[in-house]
């Protein structure tokens, strides 16, 4: 497991200020400052009438249609609602895979995004997950809480199955606001990547998706007879890695890497592919492009 220290020394610090650099000219440019959802309430945009019920404001009466209808109609107006943002971060065993470790790496992008966002005031969450909901970080709102996420995140360690439709489940059950949602994973679900995402997307949430791959996911480098172990569920398989059977497998994740992708543009989600390998900050430079997280 990565420490603190490690994971956020003075170099990542510097870069977490390019970035927010680079988010504010986005934000005083093509994008908008805020993520704003609009429920009906007391806001000045005028949205619609409801019938008058015992106990309600009698300042909202809308007496001109009284006039006309002789019925007792309130007015409803749009109010404006920031929108919090909740961090997903796979914390199963196979996210110890790769070096760095796809959990490190996963920390160092949701420390990036989540700097970001409270420097901008919203709200930010971090949720752990594996075949349930760890324990979170709720609702922090201003940069100077950046600290007590660099402490939450270097505490994080791999280990359990993934079950993302049962975390998932218990978070949508709690009646949160709905938000902007970002997964960060490798989608190595054995119970497959899609119901957890549908779940997020049943509760409309704004859904981004930031899929965590090692070289080892894409090109493991296996020789010989050999047995492999699931790191999940410890299951076994005997092999015989001949090149044959690796340039299958490549086809293979490629085609798992592609359904993922195509699975989040079918539905309109935010979707980057990244392997630990790459400088973390590319990837929150990628996922400003996208328009979806600022906007």
């Amino acid at each position: 497991m990565a420490t603190e220290d490690e994971l956020f020394d003075g170099e990542f610090l510097k870069k977490l200020e390019y970035l927010h650099i680079v988010s504010k000219r986005a934000f005083a440019g093509q994008f908008r400052a805020e993520r704003r959802a609009k429920k009906r309430g007391s806001g000045l945009e005028f949205a619609d009438h409801r019938a008058y019920s015992p106990g309600d404001d009698f300042r909202r009466v809308d007496w001109r249609a009284y006039q006309r209808l002789e019925k007792l109609l309130l007015r409803l107006f749009e109010e404006e609602q920031d929108l919090p943002i909740y961090l997903f971060i796979d914390c199963s065993r196979s996210m110890a895979d790769g070096r760095p470790t796809k959990l490190a790496y996963a920390c160092q992008v949701a420390a990036a995004l989540c700097y970001i966002g409270l420097a901008h005031l919203d709200r930010v969450t971090l949720t752990p997950y594996t075949d349930h909901l760890g324990r979170e970080l709720s609702s922090q709102r201003g940069k100077g809480q950046i600290f007590k996420v660099f402490k939450f995140l270097g505490q994080l360690a791999s280990g359990g199955t993934t079950d993302a439709k049962a975390a998932f489940e218990k978070f949508c059950r709690s009646k949160r606001p709905r938000g902007i949602s970002v997964v960060i994973s490798d989608f190595l679900d054995p119970h497959g990547f899609e119901t957890g995402l549908n779940l997020l997307r049943f509760s409309h949430h704004d859904i981004f998706a930031i899929h965590v791959v090692s070289q080892a996911d894409s090109e493991p480098e296996l020789r010989g007879d050999l047995q492999l172990v699931d790191v999940e569920t410890g299951s076994t398989h005997d092999i015989a890695a001949t090149p044959s059977l690796l340039n299958a497998y490549q086809h293979i994740y490629a085609e798992f890497c592609g359904e993922v992708e195509g699975f989040c543009a079918k539905y309109q989600f935010g979707y980057v592919r990244t392997q630990t390998e790459v400088p973390f900050e590319d990837v929150i430079l990628q996922v400003f492009r996208q328009n979806r997280f600022l906007t």
